[in-house]
């Protein structure tokens, strides 16, 4: 499944790759063609009963291909086998200008690296079973957010809407003219309930993270939950307030080499099952990079051994 806007290959060097795979493996090439045709490329290849899902693209690729696998209805089996097993396997060639979900799983950066690692993951039967986070009815793979993050996203969706590309330093500059003119940042709006536990209110942004990290700045992992992990269910960092000082420090701590954000506006929990966030105005919100527009509420939860995946 190849998406052909990734932005770090060209037609040539997805002609390389193919090669490379079918030397391999019987493959029939399929092109993405508009946002969301991943979802129901996947969906249609684990209900054929393919047994393998190659991706070529970015975060948002990965993450459409998750929900079509996740959604469908593979063909029955006689054999007693759990749901990551009556999948696809995944493999993720990355793609894209960040490859967070593929460097998580320790794949190098750069596709042909990439592609190397996954044609020897596939000669020797190396995969791991990984857990996944679902919004509501969508899944997630590393990251989720309301509220700041999100909004960012969002700004930077729309700069390159307008020809602009997608950079570090794109991201920072829109965090920032965000952060001092679009956010208000007087009023928290959020509030996360826990079954059984009281409620977290006046929160002013919260990331979800079901791996670590949260995301990249060029090769600088930037990572608010740094004990998140698959194999766990959803770590939460949220800022109650996103005054000047109080926030200086947060994302300096989250840019030091051992992060471990803290401090009274910060809020911290790990290895949630299942919790929903509430907001009392339209929040931005984001997943595995992608923005979603706003909402008011989501209910997250963890969905362990979900998937397997190619490493």
């Amino acid at each position: 499944m190849v998406n052909p806007k990734a932005t770090t290959t060209s037609e040539r060097s997805r002609d390389v790759l193919v090669r490379a795979l079918r030397s391999e493996v019987d493959l029939t090439v399929e092109y993405t063609r508009r946002r969301g045709h991943a979802v129901s490329l996947a969906r249609q290849a684990a209900e054929a009963g393919v047994e393998l899902v190659v991706t070529l693209g970015g975060d948002g690729t990965v993450n459409e291909a998750v929900n079509g696998l996740m959604t469908a209805t593979p063909p029955t089996v006689d054999l007693p086998r759990g749901p990551a097993e009556r999948l696809p396997a995944l493999a993720v060639v990355p793609g894209g200008s960040t490859n967070v979900f593929a460097r998580a799983l320790g794949l190098p950066r750069e596709w042909p690296d990439g592609t190397s690692m996954i044609l020897e993951g596939l000669r020797l039967g190396r995969f791991r079973t990984i857990g996944l986070g679902r919004a509501d009815d969508r899944y997630f793979t590393f990251c989720a957010g309301l509220g700041l993050d999100a909004a960012v996203i969002r700004e930077v969706e729309r700069a390159r809407l307008r020809g602009r590309v997608s950079t570090p330093g794109l991201y920072l500059r829109s965090a920032v003219s965000h952060y001092f003119v679009g956010a208000d940042r007087r009023h928290p709006a959020i509030r996360l309930e826990r079954p059984g536990e009281p409620a977290e209110a006046e929160l002013a942004t919260v990331i979800i993270q079901n791996t670590a990290p949260w995301t990249y700045l060029g090769k600088r992992a930037v990572n608010p939950n740094p004990e998140a992990s698959f194999d766990l269910g959803l770590d939460v960092m949220g800022l109650r307030q996103l005054h000047v000082p109080s926030t200086t420090r947060t994302v300096t701590q989250l840019l030091s080499g051992s992060p471990n954000p803290r401090g009274r506006q910060v809020l911290r929990l790990h290895d949630q099952t299942e919790f929903t966030v509430v907001a009392s105005r339209p929040q931005a919100f984001q997943l595995d990079g992608d923005y979603l527009g706003e909402r008011q509420k989501v209910r997250f939860a963890s969905v362990p051994h979900a998937l397997r995946v190619i490493c």
